[in-house]
C-alpha cells in the first residue's frame, strides 16, 4: 500500500508491524498502553462523533493539549474526514486563542484540563462560531472528549467514515499551525498531507531505529518537529511514550529506557549542566577521573580519528564515567534528534564521545519542518553544521545575501488568508526564502550564520549577527539567557539572565555567602565572574563583535511575559522596549 497522505500511517502500521504499545501514558503511576488496533478505533469513533455534530471537509477543530494519547485520537480523528486542525501551544495568551479561533474560523475545540478549559472560555466569550467545547480530563461543568466517542459509536453507518476518508487528497490542507512569530500577529502555515508524507518518507532513509524500539516524547505535538516524528515513528513502528511533563523527564527516561527521543538544544544544556554540577561536587581521584573524561569528550569528533592512544583513553572514560551518563538516560538511547535552534558544538562533542549520538537538524514550520539532518553515521555526522538535505529537499545559498532557499514538496501551500505575506517568502521559482543565512560546509553541510532579520550595524559600519555571540555566552553555566544588542552603537552589549541555580552553585564553592537573585547580582565579586565570562566568550571573534558592556537581569524572559515565542526564541523589540533604560546605560 502507498503511503500518500498522513491517514494512511496508521493503517500501515497495523498492516505491518501492529504494536501492543503504539502509544502509552502514565495514570496514576501506572503505563496505560494503546495498540495500533486501539488508536484506530478511537480515531474512528472520533471521526464518526465529528460527522454528527455537524463536522465536514475543510472545517477547522483545534487542539489544546500536552502531548497524551487523547491528542492523537483526536488529530487521526479529524483528518479521516477531512477536516483540518489548528493545534496550539497551551502557554500563549487568551488573545492569542482568540485572534487563532476567529482567523481560522474554528468550530471545535479539544482542551486538556480546567486550566485550559478556563482559559478558552475566556478567548470564546461572546463568539458564536464555536460549536463545542470537550476536554480531555474530567472538569466540572464542561462537556468530556468521551463524549464525541460515543456518539461516533451511536453512528448507523460507519461505511460513510471510509467513502469520506478515500474522499481525501494528498493536496488537502491537513492542519493550519500558527508560528508565533517575534513580531504582530500569528501566521496560519497551511501544510497539506503531501507536505508531511514528503517529509516522512525523506527522512525514513536516516532513521536508526525501527518497530522494535521505542521513543519517550515531550516535546510539544503542537509544534510541526515533534508532530512530524509522531507521524515518522508511525511510519517506522516506533513505540510512543509520553512523558508525564517536562519536569519528569528525567524519572520516565529510566523507566520508559527509550531508544530514541527529540528534543531541543536548551534541555540538553540543562542535562549536561547538571552533569558538570555533580562532578564539581566530586573530590579527589573521582573529580580528577571525571573532568578527564570531559576533556577527552570535548576534543571529539566523529569526523576525525585521534589516533590509538586517545581511542584506548575515550574507551576507558566511556567505562568509567560516561556509562553513568546513558544509564542517566535510560541506557537504551541509540539516537537523540536535536532541532528548533542552535546546538553548541561542545554539547554535540561531549555526547557523541560518550556513545550518545546527537543528529542536528534544520527547518520551520513553513517546511513541514525538515530541510537538512545530519545523519547517524559518524562520517556523515559534521559538527557544528545542520547536516545534509534530506531525500527529495533542494537546498541554495542566495548569491546575495547567502540567505538560505528551499524548494521541494516540503514546502507549505501558503500562510492562511494570508496571500500577500507568502508571495514574500515563496518566490516565482517555488523556493522558500528561509531568513536564515548560512553558507555551504565541504561543498554538502549546511551551516547557520544567523537570522537574517536579526543581524544589526555598528556605528562604525559593521554587520554584527547576534545568535552566534548568544550561543557563546550561553555555554556558560551561570548564563541562562542573553540577548546581544548595539544597533546603531560603537559596540556591542549584553542583557544577561543569570542562571541562579548555576550563580549559587558557584558561591557555594567559592565560599560566597548567598542572600538573593537581586542582591547577588549586584556584588563586584559576582560582576567579576560575568566579566570574565564574557571575556572568554570573546575570545576568537572579531574586534566588532566582542561584548564590550553587560546588563545582569533579575528576571527571567518567558512566555508569559511575551518576551519569548512559544517555541522559545527571543521577541527582541520587545526585550529592547522593556529594558530600554538598561540598554541606554550601556551606552
Amino acid at each position: 500500500m502507498s503511503i500518500t497522505r498522513t491517514i494512511d500511517l496508521l493503517s500501515h502500521q497495523l498492516n505491518n508491524y501492529p504494536n501492543s504499545d503504539c502509544l502509552a501514558v502514565k495514570r496514576e503511576g501506572q503505563w496505560v498502553k494503546y495498540s495500533t488496533q486501539d488508536v484506530q478505533n478511537m480515531a474512528n469513533h472520533v471521526s464518526l462523533g465529528l460527522l454528527k455534530l455537524g463536522i465536514g471537509k475543510n472545517d477547522k477543530v483545534a487542539i489544546i493539549s500536552f502531548n497524551r494519547p487523547e491528542w492523537v485520537f483526536a488529530d487521526f480523528g479529524i483528518q479521516q474526514i477531512g477536516a483540518i486542525s489548528v493545534p496550539m501551544y497551551p502557554t500563549i495568551t487568551v488573545e492569542d486563542y482568540r485572534y487563532i479561533f476567529n482567523d481560522a474560523a474554528v468550530k471545535v475545540i479539544f482542551v486538556a484540563d480546567s486550566e485550559l478549559y478556563n482559559k478558552v472560555i475566556a478567548a470564546t466569550d461572546g463568539m458564536d462560531s464555536i460549536k463545542e467545547i470537550y476536554t480531555f480530563d474530567e472538569v466540572h461543568g464542561a462537556k468530556h472528549w468521551s463524549d464525541v466517542v460515543e456518539l461516533g459509536k451511536q453512528m448507523e453507518n460507519p461505511e460513510q467514515l471510509k467513502a469520506l476518508s478515500d474522499a481525501v487528497t494528498p493536496d488537502d490542507i491537513l492542519t493550519i499551525i500558527y508560528t508565533s512569530g517575534t513580531t504582530g500577529n500569528p501566521k496560519g502555515v497551511m501544510l497539506t498531507h503531501s507536505n508531511l508524507v514528503s517529509n516522512v518518507q525523506g527522512t525514513v532513509p536516516y532513521v536508526p531505529v525501527n518497530n522494535t524500539h521505542r521513543a519517550l516524547s515531550f516535546l510539544p505535538l503542537c509544534h510541526i518537529f515533534e508532530r512530524m516524528l509522531l507521524y515518522l515513528y508511525m511510519r517506522v513502528g516506533v513505540s510512543i511514550y509520553y512523558a508525564e511533563s517536562i519536569e519528569k523527564v528525567a524519572e520516565n527516561l529510566k523507566e520508559v529506557q527509550p531508544h530514541v527521543f527529540t528534543t531541543v538544544p536548551r534541555l540538553l544544556e540543562k542535562v549536561y549542566d547538571k552533569i558538570i554540577a555533580k562532578g564539581m561536587e566530586l573530590t579527589g581521584i573521582k573529580r580528577k577521573l571525571f573532568f578527564w573524561a570531559l576533556e577527552l569528550g570535548l576534543k571529539y569528533d566523529p569526523q576525525v580519528n585521534h589516533g590509538w592512544w586517545y581511542n584506548q583513553q575515550l574507551a576507558l572514560a566511556n567505562k568509567l564515567i560516561f556509562s553513568k551518563w546513558r544509564e542517566a538516560l535510560g541506557g537504551n538511547v541509540i539516537a537523540i534528534v536535536s532541532g528548533g535552534a542552535a546546538l553548541q558544538p561542545r554539547l554535540a562533542r561531549v555526547f557523541w564521545s560518550a556513545n550518545i549520538r546527537v543528529m542536528e537538524g534544520y527547518g520551520l514550520t513553513e517546511t513541514s519542518p525538515v530541510i537538512t539532518v545530519n545523519r547517524f553515521e559518524p562520517e556523515n555526522n559534521m559538527i557544528g553544521t545542520v547536516g545534509m538535505p534530506i531525500d527529495g529537499v533542494e537546498v541554495k545559498i542566495a548569491e546575495t545575501d547567502g540567505e538560505i532557499l528551499t524548494r521541494g514538496p516540503h514546502v507549505m501551500k501558503g500562510y492562511y488568508n494570508k496571500p500577500e505575506l507568502t508571495q514574500e517568502v515563496i518566490d516565482s521559482e517555488g523556493w522558500f526564502h528561509t531568513g536564515d543565512i548560512g553558507e555551504l560546509v565541504q561543498g554538502k553541510y549546511i551551516k547557520i550564520t544567523d537570522r537574517k532579520k536579526e543581524m544589526f550595524k555598528t556605528s562604525g559600519g559593521k554587520y554584527v549577527a547576534p545568535q552566534p555571540i548568544e550561543n557563546k555566552l550561553k555555554e556558560s553555566v551561570v548564563i541562562e539567557q542573553v540577548m546581544v544588542v548595539g544597533d546603531g552603537q560603537k559596540y556591542a552589549a549584553a542583557l544577561i539572565v543569570p542562571s541562579f541555580m548555576g550563580l549559587q552553585d558557584y558561591c557555594q564553592h567559592k565560599g560566597i555567602p548567598y542572600t538573593s537573585d537581586a542582591e547577588m547580582i549586584t556584588k563586584p565579586e559576582i560582576l567579576e565572574k560575568y566579566k570574565r565570562e564574557i571575556e572568554r566568550a570573546n575570545h576568537g571573534l572579531a574586534q566588532y563583535e566582542t561584548v564590550k558592556k553587560f546588563k545582569l537581569i533579575p528576571n527571567m524572559w518567558t512566555v508569559e511575559t511575551g518576551e519569548l515565542t512559544p517555541t522559545l526564541k527571543v521577541k527582541r523589540k520587545i526585550i529592547t522596549a522593556n529594558y530600554k533604560k538598561e540598554i541606554d546605560s550601556m551606552f
